[in-house]
């Protein structure tokens, strides 16, 4: 493939960088992929059916009984559930290596702010008001645990976890971080992205002869392989397939399975290994199909909807979800299986209302609130 031009980029012999391909593959942030909206639904979906069904403990408190007894086909299925959040990674290294081209530092900052925290908040006063009202179900949350939740970085902090599903942003939040001050910080090109995605995957298996702990929280060696996968599937579909990329995801991909194994099949002997290694590989390939824009004929309008309901359900559905379980079906006495559905598009009732009501309205408020006046580090060459 010809070379072409990068900004901050010699044209010199070397390393051939890719044009964009042609069409919508090239447009970045000018087309919606919608399949991908369907399949972030259905990872949380997925987490969603785990943290029901899935899993013992405060779930069985909720029933009254264990899941396996009440929903044994169905409950069987759901243990493995809680990989809906390795799909989520790979989709985020797609996604935001998409969503950061041709953006400066400060308008990937913003971006992730204004995504993130409204939603957010609003979770974290609703799981705090209903631990307060019901604190049978998760104790009830005192007021330096609340405070120190919405910075979001309660768990570097060793503070207790108010949202059960938010140790994950902490490893967002972790590759937002690196991905910015390594790559967004200089432009996003796709030599860059390539080094980037080298450096880290050898960073990451360098981390295993170690026990230096903070090293371990920097490159996070258990996720990096998801994330890394997605970014090279993006370099796929903006420029088009070539070996050097292919073989980031293959190589993504093997480490990746065995990352999975170890941490999600080692201390939970009741999963087959090969499930897990299949789950994973099912999670590359969806991606990769978006990718290779097999998925364009995917463009119902229902779709939006549904990418912009995962994030509050996600948020939402755990915590809330025990509540209502355990109202519908222990004081009530809903059968389990209706108390299942009622759950869980109450939950996504109630995501829908977090969008349109908070996210829509104040997250780009939030947005052109950080934007403020010219901050003087512009001309330093930050791009804030």
């Amino acid at each position: 493939m010809a070379a072409a031009s990068s900004p901050g980029l010699a044209t010199a012999p070397g390393p051939l960088i890719p044009q964009a391909a042609p069409g919508p593959a090239a447009g970045g942030r000018g087309s919606r992929l919608l399949a991908l909206d369907g399949l972030r639904l259905v990872a949380a979906l997925m987490v969603c059916l785990y943290h029901y069904v899935g899993r013992g403990g405060v779930v069985s408190a909720s029933w009254h009984g264990s899941p396996a007894h009440l929903f044994p086909t169905l409950s069987g299925a759901a243990v493995y559930g809680n990989f809906g959040v390795e799909l989520f990674f790979v989709i985020s290294g797609f996604v935001i290596c998409m969503s950061s081209w041709g953006r400066t530092l400060g308008d990937f900052f913003r971006s992730r702010v204004a995504r993130l925290y409204p939603a957010y908040w609003v979770a974290l006063v609703l799981v705090t008001g209903a631990s307060l009202a019901l604190p049978v179900v998760v104790h009830a949350v005192r007021l330096d645990e609340f405070l120190v939740n919405l910075t979001m970085l309660q768990q570097p902090m060793g503070a207790t976890r108010v949202l059960g599903v938010c140790w994950t942003l902490w490893v967002e939040v972790r590759f937002y971080v690196l991905f910015a001050l390594l790559v967004v910080l200089r432009g996003v090109t796709y030599r860059r992205v390539v080094l980037f995605a080298c450096v880290w995957t050898l960073a990451s298996v360098l981390c295993h002869s170690t026990n230096n702990n903070l090293l371990n929280q920097v490159v996070m060696p258990q996720y990096a392989p998801f994330f890394i996968g997605g970014l090279a599937l993006y370099l796929i579909h903006r420029f088009g397939s070539d070996l050097l990329t292919w073989g980031i995801v293959a190589m993504s991909w093997l480490l990746a399975q065995r990352e999975a194994t170890l941490g999600l099949w080692g201390p939970h002997p009741h999963r087959d290994p090969y499930v897990v290694i299949l789950i994973v590989t099912v999670a590359f390939a969806a991606v990769a199909v978006v990718a290779l824009g097999w998925t364009r004929w995917a463009s119902w309008s229902w779709l939006v909807t549904a990418g912009a309901l995962t994030y509050p359900f996600y948020l939402i559905h755990e915590h809330l979800g025990w509540f209502a379980i355990r109202v519908l079906h222990r004081s009530l006495g809903l059968p389990a299986w209706p108390t299942l559905a009622v759950t869980v598009l109450g939950m996504l009732g109630l995501a829908w209302l977090i969008h349109r009501f908070v996210e829509r309205p104040f997250g780009p408020r939030l947005k052109r609130a950080l934007k403020g006046r010219k901050l003087a580090s512009r001309s330093s060459g930050l791009g804030f």
